[in-house]
């Protein structure tokens, strides 16, 4: 699935959600980064059960190399487009080192 999203977005074919400008803004990102970091994008966890289409938590950096998550999706029932749901900096408290596991409680 990360292949197909990666090839939405380099088409142009996105969408991005409310809730992910909101996020963009409140961790004072950028959306171009957010775009342009998913080239790279590695992933960290799927969600096929996501209510409103397939899902997926990748792990990108932005321009100056910080880590980033962004969850991506694409709409149940469709092909396109990508969807930027939700984007943020992740917690070091909540994550390991590599930001690719989450800490066990």
């Amino acid at each position: 699935m990360l292949q197909e999203i990666k090839s939405l977005v380099l088409s142009g074919d996105i969408r991005i959600s409310e809730h992910g400008y909101d996020q963009i803004a409140e961790h004072s990102l950028n959306v171009d980064e957010i775009i342009a970091g998913i080239s790279e994008g590695v992933v960290v966890e799927e969600y096929p059960d996501y209510p409103k289409g397939k899902a997926l938590l990748v792990l990108q950096k932005d321009s100056n190399g910080a880590f980033v998550h962004a969850v991506w999706g694409i709409p149940r029932g469709l092909e396109k487009p990508a969807v930027l749901i939700t984007s943020y900096r992740p917690d070091p408290k909540l994550w390991d080192s590599a930001f690719r596991q989450r800490v066990k409680k």
